[in-house]
């Protein structure tokens, strides 16, 4: 099958699938609905790795540029057509190149592991469907389709379509559970808070197409177009960022995903993972070729992405939420992917994105199979011990746990040894910031595991045992564990077989991190894996060998542990400074609007209103009146007559 048309049936396949899901739910199958997503994703999966193969196939980097342009699908419209002007304007086009391939790759692989287990986590424990069942798997449907038109699209207006159709899917699947209040606010703060990103985002395109005349990424990122946006690189740059920093959670728009958490447990693998955060780094990384040609954007992304890192991870220091845990790790490791997308090291980030899409659903979906054991309780404050019942659950959320922290071997530690060896490289404070949220990272995700798995059994009211998840749920745990410990050995990192494809379409991968200056990739690995190590053995030493230790470092630090716990106060000062102003300016518009406008409008039509009133006397139904009144008119007239000669 050619390249195109395997895009155009990647596409196609779950958007058949979310359509016919529709139909089937209205027709009374609802609880076979899940066969259909399964259905359309996998096969969309098996298309996009025959798609990869024909990428990867092609040996000399030469000749991997053949796979790096657009094909064009069809003409979408054309303007002044009666005037004779045939060029074209906006197209339906694919770019099929190593970035694609890696991207569809990652996005199909998880969102199939996650519809699976979606089957065994959307049931009671009776096998009963949950209400809304087949409307769950029509919505994730319709987000693997988005991503994947986001991921495959040609330029940037089908980039804004899919990126659009993603924040609408999150928003549709966050608020899955829309009779309970959190949920429906939930779902509707990042709906609006990526508005205020898509804003940025949306001024950067139209920037682009008044400068270039063109959104194909073909002409954009070419040597013309570049010299078209001359003087504007900075800014268009910044602009798209917006959009990023928005859609991957990043400072100071990275209050939506935390609250993300009231979707159903799924859901949140799916955002985290494979989907809607990682199209941010995907964007930026896609259009390299213009961050690339200024330093002020690409020092912006490394330092928005370093703050937000070790931002994030002091954070989950402290929450005890395991899903807000997780939330905030990947708020942090997102920040990672834009430090190596700032300091030139684009293809460590894809890399990083690539790994930490296995490990991150690895935990996010464990954290849910730990709920369907809790009834629903995931405060890991308030169970501890299950190791003991929950044995699938509590040794692959170790691997995940392990990858996630960097321990050498693990897929993790490959992509976060590059990113943070490319840090170093570029800029000694950057690397610093690094090098202390990789201690942070393995200590906040043990002191998960250590609360939550280990130590005595205990478990919520009414909660008689833990019980394992059933197959529909654990085995994709144990797939997902699969890719947390081999992802990092398939030729992504640095100088392997994919990773020089990959060179060839991502500007940002000339990388800082080949230079002689800075530390030896050695060195940094041994570092790397020291803290590792050390963040596990400080979360072991404090809660398990001597928990006293974590009580009075809160006791002692009673500001520090508060200003944490409540996420440096950031939402309060949105509440202070954006949301209650509004609301007061609202209350405003609405009292002037029912009161001023209103009353004016009411002296418009009293007018007319009292005139009736008056008048309606003449109108009473007696003939004689009407009589009289016509004589009375005819005398006027014959007077007036009179008078006039």
């Amino acid at each position: 099958m050619p390249s195109t048309q395997a895009a155009l049936w990647i596409l196609l396949c779950p958007l058949l699938a979310a359509a016919l899901i529709g139909v089937i739910g209205l027709r009374g199958l609802r609880s076979r609905s899940h066969w259909l997503c399964i259905a359309g994703v996998g096969v969309a999966l098996v298309l996009a790795v025959r798609l990869f193969g024909q990428v990867v196939s092609v040996e000399e980097s030469a000749q991997a540029r053949v796979f790096a342009h657009s094909h064009l699908v069809y003409e979408w419209f054309r303007p002044n057509l009666n005037a004779g002007d045939l060029s074209r304007w906006f197209a339906f086009e694919f770019r099929i190149d190593p970035l694609t391939g890696v991207m569809l790759l990652t996005v199909l692989t998880v969102s199939l592991l996650v519809v699976v287990y979606s089957v065994g986590y959307m049931r009671d424990h009776h096998g009963h469907p949950e209400r809304g069942y087949e409307r769950f798997f029509a919505f994730l449907a319709l987000f693997v389709f988005s991503m994947c038109l986001l991921v495959l699209g040609g330029n940037f207006l089908l980039l804004y379509v899919g990126w659009e159709l993603v924040g609408l899917c999150s928003y549709l699947l966050i608020g899955f559970y829309y009779e309970r209040p959190s949920a429906a606010a939930a779902a509707k703060k990042a709906f609006l808070v990526n508005r205020v990103g898509d804003f940025g985002f949306g001024l950067g395109i139209l920037l682009i197409y008044w400068r270039c005349g063109d959104l194909s990424y073909t002409h954009v990122f070419s040597q013309a177009g570049l010299e078209q946006l001359e003087g504007w690189h900075t800014l268009v740059a910044l602009l798209l960022f917006c959009g990023a920093v928005g859609k991957s959670a990043q400072l100071p728009l990275h209050v939506w995903l935390p609250d993300a958490m009231e979707g159903p447990t799924p859901v949140s693998a799916l955002i985290h993972a494979a989907t809607m955060v990682t199209a941010g780094v995907y964007m930026v990384a896609r259009c390299g070729a213009i961050f690339t040609e200024s330093a002020t954007a690409m020092a912006v992304v490394a330092s928005v992405g370093a703050v937000t890192a070790l931002f994030a991870a002091t954070i989950a220091v402290t929450q005890t939420d395991m899903k807000r845990i997780l939330a905030y790790s990947t708020i942090s490791q997102l920040g990672y992917m834009f430090l190596g997308l700032g300091v030139h090291a684009a293809d460590a980030a894809i890399f990083h994105l690539f790994t930490h899409a296995f490990f991150k659903a690895l935990l996010f979906l464990g954290a849910g199979s730990v709920m369907h054991a809790m009834a629903g309780e995931i405060d890991i404050r308030r169970f501890g011990g299950l190791a003991k019942g929950l044995r699938v659950t509590a040794l692959t959320f170790w691997i995940g746990g392990l990858a996630l922290a960097g321990v050498p071997l693990l897929s993790g530690f490959f992509s976060k040894d590059e990113i943070l060896h490319a840090a170093l490289a570029e800029s000694l404070p950057l690397g610093l910031i690094g090098l202390a949220t990789a201690l942070l990272t393995a200590f906040y995700t043990f002191r998960m595991i250590f609360i939550a798995f280990h130590g005595p059994e205990k478990l919520p009211a009414g909660v008689q045992h833990a019980h394992e998840s059933g197959p529909w749920m654990t085995i994709p745990l144990m797939a997902l564990s699969v890719g947390a410990v081999f992802a990092g050995y398939v030729g992504l990192q640095h100088g392997g077989r994919v990773n020089r494809l990959l060179s060839t379409v991502l500007m940002g991968a000339t990388p800082a991190h080949a230079d002689s200056h800075g530390p030896s990739s050695a060195t940094v690995m041994v570092l790397s894996g020291l803290l590792a190590v050390a963040g596990i053995a400080a979360a072991w030493y404090v809660y398990r060998r001597r928990p006293i230790l974590a009580l009075g470092a809160v006791f002692s630090l009673p500001k520090a542990y508060d200003l944490l716990r409540n996420k440096y106060y950031i939402d309060e000062c949105y509440d202070a400074l954006v949301v209650r102003p509004l609301r007061g300016l609202g209350d405003v518009c609405y009292g002037v609007d029912r009161y001023f406008i209103n009353a004016i409008l009411w002296l418009i039509t009293a007018v007319p209103r009292i005139a009736g009133f008056l008048l309606r006397g003449l109108q009473g139904g007696a003939m004689q009146g009407y009589a009289l009144a016509m004589v009375i008119g005819l005398l006027v007239i014959v007077v007036a007559v009179l008078s006039a000669t």
